[in-house]
């Protein structure tokens, strides 16, 4: 399907200048943020999508359904193979630059029996839910259901402690307490048992502390089971079997539904590329490199970029920038900093890479910490110790519609610079178009009870009243079209009027 950064580069991209040709095995962009909201019903599947071909008619794009295969980068060709039935079929489809805007798989980690496990990355997947959803409290109300066998399709799991395993349990919450009693009478909202299974010390490890204490004593309220500083290590056809990680002990829990949401991976695509590169050029595992300016390391200058979860912009230069930084705070000139310059320092830090907000969140433990000499200063010895251990902290940037779409707007301009009237590509001047830089805007998760968290960084955030609101209009916004809009502000009224769509189809 067509991803979000994508959108955003075509959005951003001089059509006067390119002739654009979108290769994709599905016909549709999908806003895949909303989708927790449809496995319950909440949302209808057609109100997150938008037909590429009516996107592409605005730009006179091209549009060819089939699978991206293979890159030849040496004669700029894109290998494509047929979709349905129709794989040994087989073309060539040649580029003067190249995007690569894939997305992610859900990563692994090696553990068994996925199989058994459902992901939450497509329609498909959302549809599969819902109806596994259906289908079990059907069951679980049949007079013949077994005690045993109740409590094990009610027991829905959610393996990762993200965004996105979050708002699927706040929704499930939602629809037991808003619609479950009125639809399946027979089924007590308590019978329903939510776990989530974190591996990490809080849910929503990338948010602010304060946000995930806050989710995590709403979801203890509602009953909503959260276990962290846990690790999935096996999934059977019923149970999922996780280890404590403080204390080495394996538990089980049943399941009618399990969700299986940690991580990204790489695409089969993206890890045939990445193979085929130059030595060395690769060595991330979890997605492609590119360098500060979004170009995949070890191709051709200027022709091939990639964007958006598919993949990473490695951080060579940490320690170097942040100690340039240090240098503007320390007022004095001395080479340390005291407790003011270093909270400076650190709002700076996190600005630049929200990523380290856990990391710097008790500021004041942090600087005693590194204060080895107790001396109330950190020194420049103990400033690059710190910068150290934040760098092994420090993950890539989070894998967000916001970033993708920051990502997006920045390929756009940056390929309508190469352009030349001679249609040569050339370099740019580096001060012309400045490397890409995240700008974090905020975070937002929808917790449940028409409550949403919204973290808008340097310590300002936001929940309860009317949060739901908000978390709805900054998604109503990112809407690619008016039909959308429109279809997402029917879909809220129906569920407000009428409770939500509980039909199989």
């Amino acid at each position: 399907m067509l991803k979000y950064p994508a959108v955003s580069l075509l959005r951003e991209l001089d059509h006067k200048k390119y002739h654009v040709t979108v290769i994709s095995p599905t016909n549709y962009f999908l806003f895949t943020p909303l989708l927790p909201s449809a496995t319950v019903g909440t949302l209808e599947l057609r109100s997150l999508i938008e037909p590429i071909r009516r996107l592409l008619a605005r730009w006179g794009g091209y549009y060819l359904e089939g699978n991206a295969v293979d890159v030849d980068f040496e004669n700029q060709l894109v290998e494509v193979a047929g979709i349905h039935g129709h794989e040994d079929r087989r073309f060539y489809v040649p580029y003067d630059r190249l995007v690569i805007a894939v997305g992610s798989e859900s990563m692994t980690h090696g553990v068994e029996g996925l199989e058994h496990a459902n992901f939450l990355k497509s329609i498909q997947d959302a549809r599969d839910i819902r109806k596994k959803l259906i289908d079990n409290f059907e069951f679980a109300s049949l007079p013949t259901t077994t005690d045993e066998e109740r409590r094990q399709r009610l027991s829905i799991v959610i393996c990762g402690g993200g965004p996105t395993g979050v708002e699927f349990a706040a929704e499930i919450y939602d629809f037991l307490n808003e619609n479950l009693c009125g639809f399946f009478p027979i089924i007590n909202p308590e019978e329903v048992k939510v776990t989530i299974i974190q591996s990490p010390g809080h849910i929503l490890n990338s948010y602010d502390l304060k946000i995930s204490e806050l989710t995590e004593a709403k979801f203890k309220r509602e009953k909503i089971d959260v276990r962290t500083d846990s690790r999935v290590v096996k999934v059977t056809d019923k149970t999922v079997i996780y280890k404590d990680k403080k204390t080495g002990q394996e538990h089980e829990v049943p399941f009618g539904v399990c969700l299986w949401s940690t991580g990204v991976g790489m695409t089969p695509l993206v890890k045939h590329l990445v193979s085929k590169l130059p030595s060395g050029s690769q060595t991330n595992r979890h997605a492609i490199q590119v360098d500060p300016y979004l170009h995949v390391l070890g191709t051709p200058e200027g022709t091939v970029y990639a964007i958006g979860d598919c993949s990473t912009i490695p951080q060579p230069q940490f320690v170097q920038r942040i100690l340039d930084i240090f240098k503007a705070h320390d007022k004095n000139q001395d080479n340390a900093i005291c407790y003011e310059e270093f909270k400076a320092l650190a709002e700076q830090i996190v600005a630049r890479h929200p990523m380290l907000t856990m990391f710097l969140y008790h500021l004041d433990k942090v600087f005693a910490k590194y204060d080895k000499d107790h001396s109330g200063t950190l020194n420049m010895e103990e400033i690059r110790e710190f910068l150290t251990d934040a760098e092994k902290s420090m993950t890539a940037l989070p894998a967000t519609a916001q970033v993708a779409s920051q990502q997006g707007k920045y390929v756009g301009k940056r390929i309508n610079a190469l352009w030349r009237d001679d249609g040569e590509i050339h370099k740019l001047d580096p001060k012309k178009l400045p490397a890409f830089a995240y700008h974090h805007m905020g975070s937002l998760a929808y917790i449940g009870g028409s409550e949403a968290v919204l973290d808008a960084g340097n310590g300002m955030m936001y929940a309860g009243f009317g949060s739901e609101y908000m978390w709805r209009s900054v998604y109503f916004s990112e809407q690619v079209s008016m039909r959308t809009r429109i279809l997402l502000a029917v879909d809220w009224t129906k569920k407000w009027l009428f409770g939500r769509d509980t039909s199989k189809f």
